[in-house]
């Protein structure tokens, strides 16, 4: 046992300060999903929340109970983990510039609320998005079959130049969150370009090719 307790200090001397507290160091806490709590590792699902427009994080057996149409009363909906191309078709400079978007990369998705394709792309604020010219839309659907593919606010037709993905929307936003960190100058800079390249090539890889009508 220690006596220092028991000793009194000279008079006038100073008491000693008390030693400095350790630092406590605060785990980060685990992401949970927003349906039940549990905690989610490193690859989980999402969730589109049709109410409130939003994306939520779910565990596996929560995804997968909003993978068929109609469950819940359609409140949320899983989002696809789907990423395909077709590289017999790709985007022919005419008809991109008959969308009028004023980038090179830009990404397509159908929201069912307001019943039209929205197109949405990067900018230092975020996603920028802006409605599209239907008739054009529709002529599109029509010469490029994987556009025909695309399943209503869950899934998004990733454009960059002449190549054309579908691909799960919560990557789109995901990618212009990382561009927006990036961001410098008009066109975004070096790193963000680069990010943008790495997404890409990660397209690349994974993307299965469009089975066509009459080849299944």
């Amino acid at each position: 046992m220690s006596l220092r307790r028991f000793v009194r200090p000279p008079a006038g001397a100073q008491p000693a300060p008390a030693p400095a507290a350790a630092p406590v160091e605060h785990e980060p806490q685990a992401e949970r999903c927003e349906l039940c709590a549990t905690a989610l590792d490193g690859r989980h699902g999402h969730l589109i929340d049709m109410d409130k427009r939003s994306i939520a994080c779910a565990c596996r057996a929560c995804y997968l109970l909003f993978t068929h149409d109609g469950a819940a009363g359609g409140r949320y909906r899983a989002v696809p983990e789907r990423i395909v191309r077709d590289p017999e078709r790709p985007l022919a400079a005419a008809d991109w510039n008959e969308l009028q978007i004023p980038v090179t990369m830009a990404f397509f998705f159908r929201n069912s609320a307001l019943d039209r394709v929205v197109a949405g792309y990067p900018s230092p604020g975020g996603v920028t998005e802006c409605e599209l010219d239907l008739e054009a839309w529709d002529r599109l659907e029509v010469a490029y079959p994987l556009l025909a593919e695309l399943a209503p606010d869950t899934e998004a037709i990733f454009v960059h130049k002449d190549e054309i993905f579908l691909i799960p929307i919560d990557m789109c936003y995901s990618l212009v969150g990382e561009l927006r960190l990036y961001w410098q100058g008009f066109d975004g800079g070096a790193e963000a370009r680069a990010a943008l390249e790495k997404f890409l090539d990660d397209l690349r890889q994974r993307a299965v090719t469009l089975v066509r009508e009459g080849r299944r």
